[in-house]
């Protein structure tokens, strides 16, 4: 199965505020993630934290909204 039709949620450690924490995201999602923060010049590490420090719900939600919004921008819908 490719990546882009593997829903299944995969369980990665990121380092947030100093801390270690996981976030389970769908391939794709972690994808986008790691090809946005590129293209940005900055670590996932630092998107990630960045969400984390705006987010009001789960921080795994936080980041698929984030990816989707910064997707949406890019496509100019």
């Amino acid at each position: 199965m490719s990546a882009e039709l593997d829903t299944r949620p995969r369980k990665r450690s990121v380092t947030v505020a100093g801390h270690r924490t996981s976030i389970s995201l769908e391939p794709a999602v972690w994808d986008a993630l790691f090809a946005l923060a590129r293209a940005q010049g900055r670590p996932v590490n630092a998107v990630i934290a960045e969400i984390d420090a705006a987010r009001t719900g789960p921080l795994s939600s936080a980041v698929r909204v984030w990816v989707l919004h910064r997707l949406r921008e890019r496509a100019g819908i």
